[in-house]
């Protein structure tokens, strides 16, 4: 009778004996929220390869170009290293308006997919069906382009007993992506939270759960312009600002229209002579051979469309009268220009010298008339490759440059045909004998440093590791 009396005590000793034994034995973990669908895909589009980027090459924003990758744009060869050389093809396109710019790629190349499929590619025709299957310009697609993720990122993956079987760390998109679209439905994953955001204006924002990070992403996307459209750094003057622009307007004493479409006609040739003084009070004075008007101008930041809005208002003159939007402030050694916008066909661009006379005898546009100066023969004096001197390997060789854009380098009898522009502004010389040694050194897009009647000094920092080439250029 004992025995029985005792046996609801020794059930209850023998639970907790169990219980003990299996928390010393197996490690139970129960999992903070995992992700839902919902937050999968929110990631998965964060993630998503932005092919809009490099719409100056492809013209298709749901997939890149991978680089490097050798273009002919306007008849020059350009191998393209990096993002930043995409610069570069636009000032070959800036360089004149009215020209027709062609831009071919030397195949094969590789193109990415938004999930970061890498396909080759062998001719035209066949990039082109895929760029057929992108959405057009500035139609609405998958991925979210105003937020972005700070890496590292570190993913938890436990089994359905809530068992902790791995950990991921993920360091760049496209691992996130592919982790991403690799789950299963079954799969319970966790984040390791605190995560930080990086936002379109380089602001930060940190989420502690699912929640906050969903909102996070959903608020941020239609937070900025994502730039899918054709016209590459259409958005250089993202950062402006109307002080920016007051300061530039009203510093510089007088400006000329250089460029003026409304309507697909070209109006410029009107206003040859034409003088602009704008003041901080808000007025225009309108100097035209001696006959002066007035008009008023304000700039004022439109925050709906994160841009900066131009009102000029001339009396009896509709095609600069208007409410424009500022598209770009290109400043540089003796000439500033001031680039509106109204939609994708009206245009107006101020330019000025910044000095009384209209002249701003910048060594740069001198460069022209020292290079295709007639008879002018030139030579390389110096060619420094980061610190090893190796002018000797142009021993022999003589240069001469067209003003149709075309140069030769003459080695004995051995002629070798050319291309040379003046880009970027006018900042930089692009040169291209080839591929030949050593005439392969000189192609590249370079800074001008200095220019006389004799002699050019060139210098080129490389992108990669930081060193310097310089070229001086020397005429005989």
């Amino acid at each position: 009778m004992k025995l029985f009396k005792n046996i609801p005590l020794l059930m209850v000793a023998m639970f907790f004996l169990f219980t003990a034994c299996r928390t010393e034995d197996e490690e139970i973990i129960t999992p903070p929220e995992q992700i839902s669908s919902t937050t999968a895909n929110l990631i998965n589009r964060t993630a998503t390869n932005d092919g809009s980027n490099d719409n100056i090459l492809d013209n298709a924003s749901c997939l890149s170009i991978q680089l490097p990758v050798t273009v002919i744009v306007d008849g020059l060869e350009i191998i393209i290293d990096s993002e930043d050389d995409l610069d570069v093809i636009e000032a070959i396109f800036d360089e004149f308006d009215d020209d027709i710019d062609e831009l071919d790629f030397v195949f094969p190349i590789t193109i990415i997919l938004s999930d970061f499929t890498e396909i080759t590619i062998t001719n035209a025709q066949e990039l082109q069906s895929f760029i057929d299957d992108c959405s057009g310009e500035n139609e609405s697609d998958d991925d979210i382009e105003c937020i972005d993720f700070q890496y590292p990122i570190t993913y938890a993956i436990f089994n359905q007993n809530n068992e902790l079987i791995e950990t991921v760390t993920i360091t760049n998109d496209q691992e996130h992506y592919v982790f991403i679209d690799n789950l299963d439905d079954s799969d319970v994953v966790t984040i390791n939270f605190p995560l930080t955001l990086i936002l379109s204006d380089g602001n930060t924002v940190t989420v502690n759960n699912i929640s906050q990070l969903e909102d996070a992403i959903e608020d941020a996307i239609d937070d900025c312009d994502e730039d899918d459209d054709n016209d590459y750094n259409d958005d250089d003057c993202e950062n402006c600002t109307t002080d920016q622009l007051a300061s530039i307007l009203t510093e510089c004493p007088s400006w000329e229209i250089d460029k003026l479409e409304r309507n697909d006609n070209d109006l410029e040739d009107s206003y040859n002579g034409v003088l602009y003084s704008f003041s901080t009070d808000g007025t225009i004075t309108i100097d035209d051979d001696g006959v002066i008007t007035n008009g008023t101008w304000n700039a004022v930041n439109n925050t709906m469309t994160n841009s900066i809005e131009v009102t000029i208002d001339v009396a009896g003159d509709a095609n600069v009268s208007d409410t424009w939007m500022l598209h770009e402030i290109e400043e540089e050694t003796g000439e500033v220009k001031v680039d509106l916008r109204i939609g994708d066909d009206d245009r107006l661009r101020f330019e000025s010298t910044c000095e009384e006379d209209g002249n701003n005898g910048g060594e740069n546009t001198f460069l022209e008339d020292v290079l295709t100066a007639e008879n002018s023969v030139w030579i390389v004096s110096s060619y420094v490759e980061d610190t090893n001197d190796e002018t000797a390997d142009f021993n022999g060789f003589e240069f001469e440059f067209n003003i149709d854009g075309t140069a030769t380098a003459t080695n004995g009898g051995t002629v070798t045909n050319g291309t040379w522009a003046h880009i970027n502004n006018e900042t930089e010389l692009l040169l291209n004998f080839g591929t030949s040694i050593p005439l392969d050194e000189l192609q590249d897009d370079w800074d001008i440093i200095s220019v006389t009647e004799t002699q050019v000094e060139l210098q080129d920092v490389s992108g990669g590791n930081g060193g310097t080439d310089t070229l001086i250029l020397t005429k005989i």
